[in-house]
């Protein structure tokens, strides 16, 4: 299977497990590609990180698919829309103050997405995440309760 460089950026692989692992030759981008590809982050995010330009990560992706080492990830992931982040602003403000937008930011980059793309799947992974960030037992509590209540809102 070959993909174009166009469509490649916002694709997202996972690396196969098989109990037939045969001997193949990995130069060191292919190997850095297979270590960094997590079924959740997609190609765009993973080749700024290690360094590699999409287009030279077209012939890496598809030898790694040719030899059934990587797969694309499911394609039926729900996204996150703007309301979700909003609300979750909005509690977020409620429980640590203006700063809250801020580590709603760096929170969704360190799970490796935006907010554009951030997969409905992982909510509960950042409500931990930021809930970190909540000094007072009490704004904690709401704040956990809320998101709850709007993760399994969402998933409806």
């Amino acid at each position: 299977m070959n993909f174009s460089s166009d469509e490649l950026s916002t694709m997202v692989f996972r690396r196969v497990v098989r109990d037939d692992l045969g001997e193949f030759s990995l130069d060191s981008q292919m190997l850095s590609m297979l270590m960094e590809l997590d079924g959740k982050r997609n190609l765009g995010v993973i080749c700024q990180k290690i360094g590699i330009d999409l287009n030279a990560s077209q012939t890496i992706i598809n030898r790694l698919v040719e030899l059934k080492l990587i797969e694309t990830a499911r394609a039926d992931r729900r996204i996150l829309d703007n309301s979700f982040f909003q609300y979750l602003k909005e509690q977020l403000i409620l429980a640590i103050g203006p700063v809250a937008e801020i580590f709603i930011e760096d929170a969704v980059a360190d799970l490796g997405y935006d907010l554009s793309n951030f997969p409905s799947d992982q909510a509960a992974e950042l409500v931990d995440l930021l809930s970190r960030e909540i000094q007072r037992d009490e704004k904690l509590a709401a704040f956990k309760k809320n998101m709850v209540n709007k993760i399994r809102e969402t998933s409806v």
